[in-house]
């Protein structure tokens, strides 16, 4: 150690910097392009942050690697915040990387959050406008890029699920400039299918794979998020992993973490339905069996105890009935079973044998069903309530007060209109009206 007071040693000057660097600047934020990036096993990074005129050496430990919203990469513009400091054992001025963030992040952000509070204040958010989904969608339209893995994603889970499920692709770019113009006319195009000659589809799915927030900057875009809001079709909202969240996810009426988790949200599990029809089946039996019995043993007592004197006679229309009964429960059972059968076949059939016509001709028989069960209610109710206006009619006739006149009998009035029960009633002199079956007489009282 040297015993001049006015020399330090060089560790002593190393430390006299950084703490100078780290309380005179401390945490900032600084932009620049990445490059000579050394990825640690251990899973930190070291690299250069340099620009046209200087550069500075950087190290982003594992931990703060981990939530970093874009990885470093050689090339990559960012902007870093951290600690301006010195690494002692080299005398090397360095950055202590604590986040990381792709340049020009901050202002899409600034953009994302101002858009969202425009349209959340003109209620395209809202719960209201949001449409159900369809519980069996038959034609599922698929808004994607025709090469991504979620394409690829969606069609495995369908085809799995629910292989009577036609899926029908209108491709697009999910990236780049003018992607969202893509992504609009797709989805507005479906909104008026026979304008624009694309086939009419239950449901829409708008999706695509995670990336960074410019990677999923189309689905940002007003005009995508006005023409979700105006289509008359349920809409799955599936961009990007579950962490990512766009201004299409709240305009949807739905918003799936993944596109497998929205083609899985879109259609139910053909397994399930068949279990669910093999249940009610058996239930249909025991519920069949069980009133079979039923009407065995009112068949078995009523024949125990029916009087001996001619006992085919008493019993023939009870027993008539009870057979009728039973061939028409066990006809209607067996039919019920044989549609459950037949419908369950159709469903694990693949996706052409379902036709559109045949759905809407049984939709028309069952709307011409329904017709007629309202308009015999309708009559039912009619008639009970003319019957019952009859009814009245005729007690009115009957205890009315011109049921009374007719048989000779009158009402006397006095002059304010009240009737006159008594001879207290009046005084003399007091002018009185009588009304007769046919017409009123008027007269003085002259004495009492």
């Amino acid at each position: 150690m040297s015993a001049d007071p006015n020399t330090i040693t060089v560790t002593r000057l190393v430390r006299r910097m950084r703490n100078l660097l780290e309380i005179e600047l401390g945490e900032l934020w600084v932009e620049g392009e990445i490059s000579n990036l050394r990825r640690q096993a251990s899973g930190h990074c070291y690299f250069t942050l340099k620009d046209d005129g200087a550069q500075v050496s950087c190290v982003l430990f594992r931990g703060n690697a981990r939530y970093a919203k874009v990885q470093p990469d050689n090339g990559l513009k960012v902007k870093v915040f951290g600690e301006v400091s010195v690494y002692e054992a080299r005398g090397q001025l360095q950055m202590i990387i604590k986040k990381v963030e792709p340049l020009g992040a901050g202002d899409l952000q600034a953009r994302f959050e101002a858009l969202k509070q425009k349209l959340n204040a003109e209620g395209l958010f809202d719960a209201s406008h949001k449409k159900p989904l369809p519980k069996f969608a038959q034609k599922i339209g698929l808004i994607t890029s025709p090469s991504g893995a979620a394409l690829q994603d969606m069609l495995n889970v369908l085809s799995r699920r629910a292989p009577w499920v036609q899926p029908i692709l209108y491709p697009v770019q999910v990236q780049g400039a003018g992607a969202e113009r893509g992504i609009a006319r797709a989805i507005h195009q479906w909104s008026n299918p026979e304008k624009f000659n694309l086939p009419e589809v239950d449901l829409i799915i708008v999706g695509r794979g995670g990336g960074s927030l410019e990677d999923l900057w189309n689905f940002n875009e007003e005009i995508v998020a006005r023409c979700m809001h105006a289509c008359p079709t349920p809409i799955i909202s599936a961009v990007g992993h579950e962490i990512d969240f766009t201004i299409a996810d709240f305009v949807a009426d739905h918003r799936a973490p993944t596109p497998s988790a929205a083609a899985e949200i879109a259609v139910p599990n053909g397994a399930d339905l068949r279990h669910k029809v093999e249940v009610l089946r058996q239930a249909m039996r025991r519920s069949v069996a069980n009133k079979l019995r039923h009407h065995d043993t009112q068949l078995a007592s009523i024949r125990r105890t029916a009087i001996p004197k001619n006992p085919e006679r008493l019993l023939s229309q009870a027993i008539q009935k009870v057979d009728n009964s039973r061939d028409q429960l066990e006809s209607a059972a067996h039919k019920h079973l044989d549609h459950l059968t037949a419908r369950l076949e159709k469903i694990q059939l693949r996706h052409e044998h379902v036709h559109p016509e045949k759905v809407m001709l049984r939709r028309a028989e069952k709307l011409d069903q329904l017709d007629r069960s309202l308009k015999n209610a309708l009559d039912h109710q009619l008639d009970n309530k003319a019957k019952k206006l009859n009814q009245l009619a005729g007690m009115l006739r009957t205890l009315g007060p011109e049921s009374v006149l007719s048989r000779g009998y009158s009402i006397t009035l006095d002059a304010a209109g009240k009737v006159v029960t008594k001879e207290s009633d009046v005084s003399s002199g007091d002018i009185l009206t009588t009304k007769l079956h046919q017409g009123e007489l008027s007269s003085t009282v002259n004495d009492k």
